[in-house]
C-alpha cells in the first residue's frame, strides 16, 4: 500500500468527506439502519453541516496518492454528563473508504488521535459505536478499548443501542 498522509482537513476536503461518510453510513450500517434512513443520506444537506465543522480543531483527513481516503473527528474535552466526570477527550468519528479498509489507514487516524490527546496531557477517551457494528466494534477493541456503557441514539426515526469504548491514554501501548 501506499504512503498515507494525515494533515489537518482543508475546505477543498469537505465533498470527499461526505462522500466517504454516506458511503460508510451505506456500507457499514446496512442491515443495521433503516434502508430508507440510509438511501435518503443527503450529500448537499451534509455538505451545509461539514462546511460549518471543518475550521475547527481536530478534523484530520487521511491522504493517499492526492486523495482523502479517510477522516476522523475528536475534541478534547468532556462534553458529557457529570457521570463521566473522568472522560476528558473524545473520539467522535473515524471513516475509512470502504474499498480500502483493513490497510492500517483506520489505525493510523486513530493513533494520530491518541497521541495528541498523550501531548495534551488527556488521560481518558471515549468513543461511541453501534451496538450492532460488529466490524467496528472488533477493530476498536484491537485499538485497547474496553466496553465502558451503553445509551440509546436516535437516528431517523427509530432508537439505536450504542456501546461506548473507554481508553486509558495513560497506560495505553502506542
Amino acid at each position: 500500500m501506499n504512503e498515507v498522509e494525515i494533515r489537518k482537513v482543508k475546505e477543498e476536503d469537505i465533498e470527499a468527506i461526505i462522500g466517504i461518510k454516506i458511503d460508510g453510513w451505506q456500507t457499514a450500517y446496512r442491515g443495521i439502519i433503516d434502508d430508507k434512513y440510509l438511501e435518503a443520506l443527503n450529500k448537499e444537506e451534509k455538505l451545509a453541516k461539514m462546511k460549518e465543522d471543518y475550521s475547527q480543531d481536530g478534523f484530520i483527513v487521511a491522504v493517499m496518492e492526492g486523495k482523502i481516503v479517510g477522516f476522523c473527528r475528536y475534541i478534547g474535552s468532556n462534553e458529557f454528563s457529570s457521570e463521566y466526570e473522568e472522560i476528558d477527550c473524545e473520539l467522535c468519528a473515524l471513516y475509512v473508504k470502504s474499498d480500502l479498509k483493513r490497510n492500517g489507514i483506520g489505525r493510523k487516524l486513530f493513533l494520530y488521535v491518541v497521541n495528541q490527546f498523550v501531548k495534551e496531557q488527556k488521560s481518558k477517551m471515549i468513543l461511541w459505536c453501534l451496538k450492532e457494528n460488529s466490524a467496528g466494534r472488533a477493530f476498536y477493541e484491537k485499538m485497547g478499548g474496553q466496553v465502558y456503557t451503553e445509551k440509546k441514539a436516535k437516528i431517523g426515526e427509530k432508537e439505536y443501542e450504542e456501546v461506548a469504548f473507554l481508553y486509558d491514554l495513560v497506560s495505553m501501548k502506542i
